[in-house]
C-alpha cells in the first residue's frame, strides 16, 4: 500500500499538538506501516522539523487564513504547517512542496481542502517578505519557544538564555557509546572510516563518538552485535561520576530505557549487582531488550522508586543512580515536542516527585555511599535548587564537588547546557552519606 507521507505526518503531529501524545509514543506507531525508508525519513523530517518551529510556523498560518479552521479540522491545519515548514526551512523544490502538500489532502480524505491548501501556500510565496517582518516581533515566535519556557531561561540562565533557545532550535548530533568490553573506540572509529561513516572522538567520555551524518542503526558495524549504542556524549558521563569499583552494589532508579544501566555494566563487569527499577512497564521491556542485545544482565524490577517497601530486598546500595523524571528542557533539540506539551504547572509537580524520590531512596545507601542526582533539565529548581533544599533537609548528607573541564559549577552540582561540547543539556550532582 503507498502511503503519502505528508499526510502520515500530519496525522502523527495531530496526535502531538491536538491529542497531547509525546511523539515517542505517535511516530513509532504511524511508521510501522511504512516500508520505503525514503518516505519514513521524510515523515520524520516533517513531524520533528514542524514541532521545532511550531510556534513560527503557527504565527505565519494564522496571518496566512482568513478564518480559523475548526477544530475538526486539525489534521487540514497540521497538513498546511508541514507546507510552510518544507517552504521556509527545506531546501526542496518550492513547486513540489506547494503541489505535494496540496495533493495529500486526498489521503487525508478532505478533498475539499485542496483550493485551501493551496491558496495558504501560494499566498506565503508571494507574502514571504513582509510575513517574514511580522513574525519576529513577538519572542515566542522569534525564538519558537513558548513564552513561559523563555521567561524562566531569563531568569534562570540571564547570560545564556538566548544561546539556550538557539542551541534547542538545532539538529541534534548522532552520538554513539563504544562497548570498550568489546572493542576500543579507536578500533570501532577505524570501521566507520573502513566504511565510509565520517564520526570523531567526543571530549570527555573515552567512550563516545560523534557521526558527521546519521545513519540508521543497522547500518552501524556491530550494532546487532552489541558493539555499539546511540547515546548522547552528557548521557556517558553518568557512569564516570559513579566512581564504580569491582563488588559495589549499585541501583539505577528510573532507569528506562537503559542506556546508563548498560553503560554501567560495560564499565564495571564485576559488581555485585545492578538494580534497574522503572514504573512503566513497557520502559522496562525495552531496557530488557537493551540488555539482551548486549549481552548484558541486571536485577530488573516493576515498581516506584519512590515506594521501595513494594520492591527493596532491604539490601542496602553502594552506588545509587537517580536519573529523576524532569521537564526534559535540557533535550528539546531532541524531543521538540516538550515545546508544545510541557507546560508551566508541571515543573512544580515534577520538583515534588523528586523531593520524593530523593527522601524515598537516601536511607537504602550504605554509609559512605555515593548517591548521583541527574536530570537532563536546565531549570534551577529541578537541579541546584532541589539538591539545596535536599542538603539543608538530610544532616547526613554532603556534596562530593565535580571537578571537571566539562559544563560549569553551580551553587551545587554541575551544568551542562544544551549543545555545549556537542551534549545535550544536563545537570549533575554527587552526594555521600556520611557515617
Amino acid at each position: 500500500m503507498t502511503i503519502d507521507a505528508r499526510a502520515c505526518a500530519a496525522r502523527v503531529l495531530v496526535r502531538v499538538v491536538a491529542g497531547g501524545e509525546s511523539l515517542a509514543d505517535a511516530l513509532p506507531d504511524a511508521l510501522q506501516a511504512v516500508s520505503d525508508a525514503r518516505q519514513r525519513a521524510l515523515i520524520q523530517e516533517l513531524v520533528y522539523g514542524t514541532l521545532r518551529w511550531f510556534y513560527r510556523l503557527d504565527a505565519l498560518l494564522q496571518q496566512l487564513l482568513q478564518k480559523p479552521l475548526k477544530q475538526r479540522n486539525a489534521d487540514v491545519r497540521c497538513l498546511l504547517l508541514t507546507g510552510l515548514y518544507q517552504l521556509t526551512q527545506l531546501a526542496m523544490p518550492q513547486r513540489v512542496a506547494v503541489n505535494e502538500t496540496v495533493q495529500a489532502t486526498e489521503a487525508l480524505k478532505k478533498a475539499w481542502a485542496r483550493g485551501l491548501v493551496n491558496a495558504v501556500l501560494r499566498n506565503y510565496q508571494r507574502r514571504a517578505g513582509s510575513l517574514a517582518v511580522a513574525d519576529d516581533a513577538d519572542a515566542e515566535v522569534k525564538f519558537a519557544h513558548p513564552a513561559w519556557f523563555i521567561a524562566r531561561l531569563q531568569t534562570d540562565w540571564p547570560n545564556d538564555w538566548e544561546a539556550i533557545l538557539t542551541a534547542n532550535n538545532e539538529r541534534p548530533p548522532f552520538s554513539l557509546r563504544v562497548n570498550q568490553r568489546r572493542v576500543t573506540r579507536d578500533e570501532y572509529l577505524d570501521g566507520l572510516n573502513a566504511r565510509s561513516i565520517e564520526a570523531q572522538p567526543l571530549p570527555y567520555v573515552e567512550t563516545g563518538l560523534m557521526l558527521k551524518k546519521p545513519v540508521p542503526v543497522e547500518k552501524l558495524p556491530g550494532f546487532s552485535e552489541g558493539v555499539v549504542s546511540v547515546q548522547d556524549g552528557a548521557a556517558q558521563l553518568a557512569a564516570g561520576l559513579l566512581a564504580l569499583a569491582p563488588g559495589l552494589r549499585v541501583l539505577d532508579a528510573c532507569a528506562a530505557p537503559g542506556g546508563k544501566t548498560a553503560h554501567i555494566l560495560e564499565v564495571e563487569p564485576e559488581l555485585n549487582g545492578l538494580t534497574a527499577i522503572d514504573i512503566n512497564e513497557r520502559r522496562l521491556q525495552r531496557i530488557e531488550e537493551n540488555l539482551s542485545r548486549l549481552s548484558l544482565h541486571a536485577d530488573l524490577q516493576l515498581g516506584d522508586a519512590a515506594e521501595p517497601a513494594a520492591w527493596w530486598d532491604g539490601r542496602p546500595y553502594d552506588r545509587i543512580l537517580l536519573d529523576v523524571p524532569c521537564s526534559a528542557t535540557g533535550v528539546i533539540r531532541r524531543h521538540p515536542d516538550i515545546k508544545l506539551l510541557r507546560k508551566p504547572g508541571d515543573v512544580a509537580t515534577l520538583v515534588n516527585r523528586q523531593e520524593r524520590l530523593l527522601q524515598a531512596l537516601w536511607p537504602l545507601l550504605v554509609p559512605g555511599g555515593m548517591l548521583l542526582y541527574s536530570t537532563c533539565s536546565v531549570l534551577f529548581d529541578e537541579n541546584s535548587g532541589q539538591v539545596a533544599r535536599f542538603l539543608e533537609r538530610q544532616a547526613d548528607a554532603a556534596e562530593v564537588s565535580i571537578n571537571a573541564a566539562w559544563g560549569r559549577g553551580c551553587q551545587h552540582g554541575r551544568q551542562l547546557l544544551p549543545g555545549e561540547d556537542e551534549m545535550d543539556g544536563f545537570f549533575f550532582a554527587c552526594l555521600q552519606k556520611l557515617g
